[in-house]
């Protein structure tokens, strides 16, 4: 590590949580020469950034251009102004959680020495913009441009994050009405070679949704850190949910299990949420037998399907008010015009391609609000990860049951 970023390390630790824009303010103007810092965080729609430390009223615009090419591409960017000043725009990103962007002023334009220890000093600052999200609400405050409903702030505290990126994968993921949604929801976690991902459809709507939800994705979440496979997640959430309930309320769930070595990729199809497959030029829905969702009947079983994926598949994971979407009478949104969206967005990381689905469910409802919670996951395979190489399995188009289950879940 450079002194510089050994510097700037230092003062972002010793900095209280909700100063963290300051203390990289002064250390950019010490270390670098510059005049000064200001951070871009995204908002709740990752339609615009907003500025920490002069936070914007609800009606300003945001900022565009320099700093919106940086946060799509993921790479800095120079401005140069009408005289010899410049800014620096470089992307705030940790774990491939994209979170805004960093802005450096400088008087004239920086050398390539400079950009690479401004760089450096993104990247810790990103990592201590996460850890710090939990001790201070001052980064929220500013990523919101309106009031959440409490389902929806309940929704969102319980996200695992919008993105996340590993040399075999790219993984993202977005919830509308950003402001209000209920139940719809997604989690995952890495754990060495094993992606974990889920796509809920809780029912109902509000607060009662969310709840409802929340019951379902922390029993995953118990099971999954137990040390359970898909079946035991998939059990003990729909019993818990049963226990509650008794079969009043349930939640539709797809449960995905991938092992980022070899692309072999389980599956418990609890529901509504819909998996479709890119590969190559092809856009397909994933056929999964569809088992009971959580919570209908007590003590349900569950089993896993296996199927594996090719270097270079994009799998989309969408809940019904994706894919079911009927606005004004129109044919469903998953019928054709979904696929379409998918078509455009085969060039764009998966990021930026979630992105691209939302906008055009959004004019498929000619931009009014959305009558039903949708969620879109975008998951990027790109083969081989660590040391290990793709498996002869059965093909993904196939749709087969698995022989065993995975984790050791009961059997009928």
């Amino acid at each position: 590590m450079s002194d510089a970023a050994g510097v700037l390390s230092r003062a972002l630790r010793e900095a209280p949580p909700d100063m963290l824009v300051e203390a990289a303010d002064r250390t950019v103007r010490v270390l670098l020469d510059a005049r000064g810092a200001e951070v871009l965080l995204a908002d709740y729609r990752s339609t615009g950034l907003w500025p920490v430390r002069r936070p914007a009223a609800p009606d300003d615009d945001a900022p565009v251009d320099a700093a919106h090419r940086c946060y799509g591409a993921q790479r800095e960017v120079l401005a140069h102004g009408d005289d010899d000043s410049c800014l620096l725009y470089l992307p705030l990103t940790a774990w491939g959680e994209r979170l805004g962007v960093l802005v450096v002023d400088f008087a004239t334009a920086p050398s390539p020495e400079v950009v690479r220890r401004a760089q450096e000093l993104a990247g810790d600052l990103a990592t201590a913009l996460r850890a710090a999200d939990r001790d201070t609400d001052r980064y929220r405050r500013a990523r919101r441009r309106e009031r959440l409903s409490m389902a929806a702030e309940m929704q969102w505290d319980l996200l695992p994050g919008r993105s996340a990126a590993h040399e075999a994968y790219r993984l993202a993921g977005q919830l509308e009405p950003a402001y209000t949604v209920g139940g719809d929801h997604f989690d995952w976690a890495i754990n060495g070679d094993d992606l974990c991902v889920t796509v809920l459809n809780g029912d109902g709507t509000g607060l009662a949704a969310s709840l409802l939800t929340s019951v379902a994705v922390n029993a995953m979440r118990n099971a999954r850190r137990s040390g359970g496979g898909l079946v035991e997640q998939a059990e003990l959430a729909s019993d818990t949910i049963y226990s509650q309930y008794r079969g009043r309320r349930h939640v539709a769930t797809l449960l995905l299990e991938l092992d980022v070595r070899t692309g072999r990729l389980g599956a418990v199809d609890a529901g509504s949420p819909r998996a479709v497959l890119l590969r190559g030029t092809s856009v397909r829905p994933l056929r999964l037998e569809q088992q009971l969702p959580l919570g209908m009947f007590a003590e349900t079983r569950y089993e896993v399907q296996e199927l594996l994926l090719q270097p270079g598949d994009r799998l989309f994971v969408v809940s019904d008010g994706v894919y079911s979407a009927e606005p004004g009478g129109r044919e469903p949104y998953g019928r054709r015009a979904m696929a379409r969206a998918m078509r455009a967005a085969c060039l764009q990381p998966a990021t930026e391609a979630v992105g691209t689905v939302i906008r055009e469910l959004h004019a498929y409802h000619d931009r009014v609000d959305l009558r039903d919670d949708a969620v879109v996951v975008c998951l990027d395979w790109f083969g081989g990860g660590r040391d290990g190489n793709p498996e002869t399995s059965r093909s993904i188009g196939d749709g087969g049951r698995s022989a065993g289950r995975a984790g050791g879940g009961r059997t009928n």
